[in-house]
């Protein structure tokens, strides 16, 4: 980077800092200068790095802002690599339309943070993710973690169809889109219905690696999520399995102990990744969450 790009980007780092930690309304912030960055640089690291100087500054973890004023922040911040001004669109109900996925779950916040933190394990890989919901997870993963293709999935029609739009509102092309731009990930949104799929079905996707969040709710959805992970495991017979990361809130500890059996019952083994430091996202701080890395 020359030497005025690089006092460019430190005033850019600078301005964001000030205000976030005066907390000054979000439009004062310096946003078209970032969009025009990211336009000539398509650089993930420079949002990284506004992350380092904003919520993750020890200013802020010491004492934290306002959760409604990081919420806003880091909403912004997300949808900047594309540019544009847009909301993700969820239900306000918990359960609307018969189904829990039209709203974002607390796991879904806490793998998100754990994927800006570890956005190796995502870069030129593709991902697949189980029950996307609304889709927070998946798109920040495509914003900031530079995926080679992405699969959104669930079973829902309401859901794919909220699915589709949150992927149009933050500047992302689905797949099937001529005009896509070739700097984003490859980006699907599939109906996945973990009971009645095959292994055929399921081999069309590849994955690097497969996520989900917040999936453990019932009995049935585990069983039906170890099988479809049995299925994925045997699509991939003389290739290398796919890395699994579940992330959970531990609501009900028999819930999540039928889970770790029956993973043992399939042959899964599974360790749990050591909690992030930093919190990025507003959740409830009391809640007991876990990312369990499944070993197929």
């Amino acid at each position: 980077m020359a030497p005025e790009e690089d006092a460019g980007t430190e005033l850019l780092l600078q301005s964001f800092e000030r205000r976030f930690l005066a907390a000054r309304a979000l439009r004062s912030f310096p946003w078209q200068s970032l969009e025009a960055k990211l336009r000539d640089s398509s650089d993930s690291e420079l949002l990284r790095d506004i992350l380092q100087k904003t919520v993750k500054h020890p200013v802020c973890v010491k004492h934290p802002p306002s959760v409604k004023y990081a919420r806003c922040f880091l909403s912004e911040l997300i949808k900047k690599p594309s540019g544009g001004s847009v909301t993700l669109s969820e239900s306000t109900a918990i359960i609307s339309h018969g189904t829990t996925g039209l709203v974002t779950w607390d796991a879904a916040l806490y793998l998100a943070e754990w994927a800006i933190e570890n956005p190796a394990a995502f870069t030129d890989r593709t991902v697949l993710e189980l029950g996307s919901g609304a889709g927070l997870t998946g798109l920040a993963i495509c914003k900031m973690c530079r995926p080679r293709a992405y699969i959104f999935s669930d079973c829902h029609s309401r859901v794919l169809e909220q699915l589709r739009g949150n992927v149009l509102l933050n500047g992302l092309s689905l797949e099937a889109d001529i005009t896509a731009n070739l700097d984003s990930p490859r980006v699907t949104v599939a109906q996945l219905d973990w009971d009645v799929t095959t292994v055929h079905q399921l081999s069309a996707f590849q994955p690097d690696v497969v996520i989900a969040a917040d999936v453990l709710y019932c009995p049935e959805a585990i069983m039906s999520l170890v099988g479809v992970l049995r299925r994925l495991a045997a699509c991939r017979e003389h290739q290398r399995a796919p890395e699994v990361y579940v992330a959970f809130t531990v609501r009900n500890p028999d819930t999540c102990q039928l889970f770790t059996t029956e993973l043992g019952r399939a042959g899964i083994t599974w360790e749990a990744e050591p909690r992030h430091d930093q919190k990025l996202f507003p959740y409830e701080e009391h809640l007991e969450m876990a990312i369990l890395n499944l070993t197929m």
